[in-house]
C-alpha cells in the first residue's frame, strides 16, 4: 500500500470532515446558520465525501436517515461501516480501489448502486438488495459472462453498465446479457432494442428455459420456508412451539440413547401436548384482540382530551381576536396597558386549564396501564395469562404423570426380562445393545432411572420456557404501555409550553403607539 498511496496523504472520516462537507453542500445562509448552532447529523439525508482521499468507510453511524451518500473518487480498499445507513437509496463508490462487494446486507433500500471503475472480479454478496434499480459496475476486472446471472434475482434492475470491463470482449457479450436480464431497459448507457432482445432470446432460450424451472423451484422452496417460518414464528408468540406433535417427546429421548433402546412412552403424551398447542394458539388470539382493545381504550381516551385541548385553544383564539386588535390600535399607552395585562392573564388561564386536562389525562391513562399486570380476578389481560398459565401447569403435570407411569411401567417390564434373560427364558433374542443393559439389577435400574431423570428435566425446562416467555411477553406489555404513556405526555407538555410561549411572545412583540 506504500507504493499506491506515495503522493497521497490518506483521510480518515472524522467530525471536521463531516461538519466541513455538509456546510459546503447547504446554501451559504443554512451553511452560516449551521456554524453557529453545530449540525445534528440525524437531520441529514445527503452527503457528498467525494475527493477527499478517504481510505477506510468509518464514523457514519450518526447519519442514521442518510438517503443519499456519495463516497466516489476516493482511495476506498473495502465496503464497510455502513451498516446502519438503513434508509439509503442512493450509494456512489465510484473510482476507488475496492475489490470484493460487501458490507451492503443491511441497505435493502438501495436503488441506485454505483461501483465503476474499482477492482471488483466477481458480482456477489448483494442478495438483501431487492429494491435495486440502476447498477454500474462498469470498468472493474469482471472476465466471466456467468456474473451477469447473478442479477436476475434483481427483479427491479432495469439499468446497467458493464462497460470497460473484460468479459465485454466477448463477442456475445450483449445477446448474452438481455438474454438472462429480460427486463433490462439500458446496457451500457444505451436503450436496449426489440430486436436485440428477439434476437438474444432466440439464441439463448435453451439456456434460459432450465434456468427459468431452478428459479422457480428454488423460489417456490423459499416460500415454503418462509411460510413454515412465519408460522413457528405465530406459535413462538403462543409460547407453543413445538407441542404440535412429538417434538417434545422426541427431544427427551434425544439425549438419552440407553432408553430409546428400552421402550417409548404412551401415544397419550403427545396428545396432552397437541391439546396444549391447540390451546395456547387459541389464547394467543384472545391475547392479541385483549392488547388491541387496550389499546384503543388509551386511544379513545386521548382522542377526548385532544378535542377538549382544541375546544379551549379556539375558545381561547375566538375571544382574543378583538383584545389583540384593540391592543395593537390603542388610543392611549395606559389603554394598550390595561389590556395587554387582560390578555396575560387569560393566556396563563389558557396555560392553567390546557396542563390541567393533560394530568387529568395521565392519571386516566396510569389507571387503564395499571390493569395490564397479573391479576387472577379481574377481566383483563391479567385475567387471561393466569388461567393460560393454570392451563400449562394441568398439563405438564399431565406429563409428569404419564412419565412416572412409564417409568414405573419400564421399571418393572425390565426386570423382568432381565430375570427371563438370566433363566433363558426369553421368547426372542434382544438386540446386542439392549443385551448390554441386561448385566445385573443395579445397572439396569440405574440405566432406567437415569433416563427418568433426563426426560423429567426435559419436561420441567419446557414448562419453565412456556412461563417465562409468557410473563416476559406481558411485561413487555406492560413496559411499552408505561414508555409510550411517558414520551406522549412528555410531548404534550412540551406542546402546551410552547404554544403558550408563542402567546407571550406575540404579546410582547406588539408595539405601542407610542413606538
Amino acid at each position: 500500500m506504500s507504493e499506491l498511496y506515495n503522493n497521497i496523504e490518506p483521510n480518515v472520516i472524522d467530525d471536521e470532515m463531516l461538519q466541513k462537507a455538509i456546510e459546503e453542500q447547504r446554501p451559504e445562509h443554512i451553511g452560516k446558520l449551521a456554524k453557529r448552532t453545530g449540525i445534528n447529523f440525524k437531520d441529514v439525508t445527503e452527503l457528498e465525501l467525494s475527493f477527499r482521499n478517504i481510505l477506510q468507510i468509518d464514523n457514519l453511524w450518526q447519519f442514521e436517515n442518510l438517503t443519499k451518500l456519495q463516497l466516489n473518487n476516493n482511495i476506498i480498499e473495502k465496503i464497510e461501516a455502513l451498516e446502519s445507513l438503513v434508509h439509503l437509496v442512493w450509494l456512489d463508490l465510484s473510482f476507488n480501489n475496492i475489490e470484493v462487494i460487501e458490507g451492503l446486507d443491511t441497505l435493502i433500500r438501495l436503488q441506485d448502486l454505483t461501483l465503476f471503475s474499482n477492482r471488483i472480479s466477481k458480482i456477489g454478496h448483494m442478495d438483501t438488495l431487492q429494491e435495486l434499480q440502476i447498477f454500474s459496475i462498469g470498468k472493474n476486472n469482471l472476465t466471466t459472462l456467468k456474473d451477469v446471472i447473478y442479477l436476475r434475482r434483481f427483479k427491479k434492475l432495469r439499468t446497467l453498465n458493464l462497460r470497460g470491463n473484460p468479459l465485454c470482449d466477448d463477442e456475445q457479450y450483449m445477446l448474452f446479457v438481455v438474454a438472462h436480464l429480460p427486463d433490462l431497459v439500458y446496457l451500457d448507457y444505451k436503450r436496449v432494442s426489440d430486436t436485440t432482445r428477439e434476437v438474444a432470446v432466440l439464441k439463448y432460450q435453451d439456456l434460459i428455459e432450465p434456468l427459468e424451472r431452478e428459479e422457480a423451484q428454488a423460489l417456490a422452496q423459499l416460500e415454503e420456508e418462509l411460510a413454515k417460518q412465519k408460522e413457528l414464528e405465530c406459535h413462538k408468540a403462543a409460547f407453543v412451539e413445538y407441542l404440535n406433535g412429538s417434538f417434545l417427546f422426541d427431544s427427551m429421548y434425544a439425549e438419552d440413547t440407553e432408553a430409546a433402546k428400552l421402550a417409548y412412552l404412551p401415544g397419550e403424551f403427545v396428545s396432552a401436548c397437541e391439546n396444549l398447542f391447540n390451546y395456547g394458539l387459541k389464547e394467543h388470539e384472545k391475547r392479541e384482540a385483549e392488547v388491541s382493545d387496550f389499546y384503543e381504550s388509551l386511544h379513545e381516551a386521548l382522542t377526548a382530551n385532544k378535542q377538549e385541548g382544541r375546544k379551549l385553544i379556539l375558545d381561547f383564539e375566538n375571544r382574543n381576536k378583538r383584545r389583540l386588535y384593540e391592543i395593537r390600535n390603542a388610543s392611549s399607552y395606559d389603554i394598550a396597558e390595561s389590556k395587554r395585562a387582560e390578555y396575560k392573564e387569560d393566556i396563563l388561564q389558557l396555560s392553567d386549564a390546557l396542563m390541567t386536562l393533560e394530568m387529568l389525562t395521565a392519571d386516566q391513562l396510569e389507571v387503564r396501564v395499571k390493569h395490564i399486570p397479573v391479576r387472577p380476578h379481574i377481566q383483563n389481560m391479567g385475567g387471561s395469562i393466569f388461567s393460560f398459565s393454570l392451563t400449562i401447569f394441568s398439563t405438564i403435570t399431565q406429563c409428569r404423570d404419564l412419565e412416572n407411569r412409564h417409568h414405573e411401567e419400564l421399571l418393572e417390564i425390565s426386570i423382568t426380562t432381565l430375570e427371563k434373560s438370566v433363566k433363558n427364558e426369553l421368547d426372542e433374542d434382544l438386540p446386542a445393545d439392549v443385551q448390554m443393559l441386561l448385566v445385573d439389577k443395579n445397572t439396569i435400574v440405574n440405566a432406567v432411572n437415569t433416563s427418568h431423570g433426563i426426560h423429567l428435566l426435559k419436561i420441567d425446562k419446557r414448562e419453565s420456557d412456556i412461563l417465562s416467555n409468557t410473563y416476559r411477553w406481558q411485561t413487555s406489555v406492560t413496559e411499552k404501555a408505561v414508555q409510550n404513556e411517558i414520551n406522549r405526555n412528555r410531548e404534550r407538555v412540551g406542546e402546551i409550553i410552547q404554544y403558550i410561549d408563542n402567546l407571550q411572545e406575540e404579546l410582547d412583540n406588539l408595539r405601542d403607539p407610542g413606538d
